[in-house]
């Protein structure tokens, strides 16, 4: 199954409504909910989203519909990810770590890096299509990629572009503003470019955007898991385990609380941030062993260990055999029922 964090349409129900529709209506007609948009690391089908966006657009009488939409997010729409894309030195480790961590944002997307002359083509491709050839869909990913790329390399001039493989829509169409000199319809393939030279340059760190993101996390939480703040670590763990950036230190940032006092209350409950940190490993791989399509390398990988020995040998300590053992002999008992 495809599958796309709900958080990637941040800003859908405000958009709509600003058309004189109603979301809610749009949601329901495909099997969504507003209650499903509220923890933007929800996870739903993505074939589903993308037949939901182009609906609306027609439904909104607006081709560029998630073009606007991508205008107005933050790289929060593409979550944790988004944060720690931003944080590697170079520009062309941020994409590396990009494709090795795009499946947390979504599953049944892939961005192919194409040299062309002095540029770079980073070419979205998915792994299904709809009536519309994912029209509305492209429009935000290849918009939400270029967010990214311009936040992160800062001044972009007219070097930076946005492809779309669609035609151009009619003159009445709005286009928003931060890409109307940018944009090139009718491409070969839709993404973004961008000189090769950008390859070396830093990210841009953005402070503002961090304390944004904590901000917003912080009030999730309390709303989902009110005066629990064992879940709460956890709900963050699970988030920041596959950055391989899971510390004491980063949750603590972002529960807006010092290391020490936090593992202060922990210890008021019995617990430790080490034995959650085992706790949420734990559930999450018997979670993907069971019911998930990644590799065990891949779910060592997204669980934060450096090698997957070391994530077998934890694996067996936690449940007395090893981690293709113990899915085996799952799905046997799942075939016996």
């Amino acid at each position: 199954m495809f599958l796309i964090r709900s958080g990637a349409i941040e800003g859908y129900e405000q958009l709509v409504t600003q058309c004189g529709q109603n979301p809610t209506i749009l949601l329901q007609q495909f099997g969504l909910s507003s209650a499903q948009l509220r923890d933007p690391n929800t996870y739903v089908s993505y074939t589903r989203l993308a037949d939901l966006l182009d609906a609306t657009a027609q439904t909104c009488c607006d081709p560029l519909f998630c073009l606007n939409l991508a205008a107005e997010q933050s790289v929060l729409a593409l979550g944790e990810i988004g944060l720690s894309i931003r944080q590697q030195p170079t520009l062309a480790d941020a994409l590396s770590y990009s494709n090795q961590h795009i499946n947390l944002h979504a599953y049944g997307v892939h961005v192919q890096q194409s040299p062309r002359g002095d540029s770079l083509e980073l070419q979205l491709n998915f792994d299904f299509s709809n009536a519309t050839g994912l029209a509305q869909l492209m429009q935000l990913s290849a918009g939400q990629a270029f967010n990214l790329v311009a936040q992160m390399v800062g001044s972009t001039g007219s070097a930076l572009k946005l492809h779309l493989p669609q035609a151009k829509p009619s003159a009445t169409s709005h286009v928003p503003e931060p890409y109307r000199e940018h944009i090139e319809y009718q491409s070969e393939f839709g993404g973004v470019s961008f000189p090769l030279s950008w390859l070396s340059r830093k990210p841009h760190f953005d402070e503002q955007l961090l304390r944004a993101h904590f901000q917003q996390r912080i009030q999730l939480l309390e709303a989902i898991y009110p005066g629990n703040l064992q879940a709460q670590v956890c709900h963050i763990i699970g988030n920041l385990l596959p950055s391989g950036e899971c510390s004491i230190e980063r949750v603590a940032a972002a529960l807006n609380l010092h290391p020490r006092v936090l593992q202060k209350k922990l210890q008021q409950d019995t617990t430790s941030f080490r034995d959650l940190l085992q706790k949420t490993r734990m559930e999450i791989a018997m979670r993907n062993l069971q019911h998930g399509q990644l590799s065990i390398t891949d779910l060592a990988l997204n669980l934060g260990y450096a090698d997957v020995a070391i994530f077998s040998r934890n694996f067996k300590r936690w449940t007395g055999m090893s981690p293709s053992k113990w899915k085996t002999q799952r799905q046997a008992d799942v075939s016996s029922i």
